[in-house]
């Protein structure tokens, strides 16, 4: 076992981590954490892809990525959105 699949195992561990987590509601979607295992999973994966390639799962792990990324922002700004109401 090269470095690029022990890399990739990692990222597994960390979504599956991640994802029982959450299933387990020790985790939220809108914990930093959870956000945090996502994207270390994520960008694990795609390493270990760049070095055992195949399409299908480099575009799944970008994908991915890309929408924790985007789900992530839209909750802080939502939070700096209801921040400013309660101090008006």
């Amino acid at each position: 076992m090269g470095l690029a699949d022990i890399v990739g195992l990692a990222g597994a561990i960390f979504y599956l981590i991640a994802y029982a987590l959450l299933q387990l509601r020790i985790l939220s979607v809108e914990d930093g954490r959870y956000t945090l295992l996502n994207i270390l999973g994520g960008v694990l994966l795609i390493y270990s892809l760049i070095w055992n390639f195949n399409l299908g799962s480099l575009i799944s792990q970008v994908a991915w990525l890309i929408f924790t990324l985007i789900g992530y922002a839209r909750f802080m700004l939502d939070r700096r959105r209801r921040a400013r109401v309660v101090q008006a």
